[in-house]
């Protein structure tokens, strides 16, 4: 599993995007500190209408819609390399996530 104070990067191609110190693993969730680099800023605005879309009553469809281009634009990489998948919000300096390092494509 991951220990605590791993360090794992957001990235856009070759952009880092930010990095989260996980500080708590609760399976199959890691959550830390988040800290974003300038160019986060582009995709902020992605995370908060995730975010949003969890608090409405039509949030599987609408939620779905938001983090779609999250999960195709971005890439996480765990202390190991890139992961096939992830489910990740940020909100501020706290990131919340888990992944998968098996992609369902085959």
């Amino acid at each position: 599993m991951t220990q605590a104070n791993a360090t794992w990067r957001l990235m856009r191609q070759d952009t880092l995007l930010g990095t989260i110190t996980v500080e708590e693993a609760d399976f199959p969730w890691l959550s830390g500190g988040f800290r974003p680099e300038p160019a986060f800023a582009q995709v902020k605005p992605w995370f908060d209408e995730a975010l949003a879309a969890m608090e409405t009553e039509a949030f599987g469809e609408r939620f779905d819609a938001a983090y779609d281009r999250i999960a195709r634009a971005l890439t996480l990489v765990s202390p190991s390399g890139p992961v096939a998948e992830f489910l990740l919000h940020v909100d501020g300096d706290v990131a919340w996530f888990r992944w998968n390092d098996e992609s369902d494509e085959g």
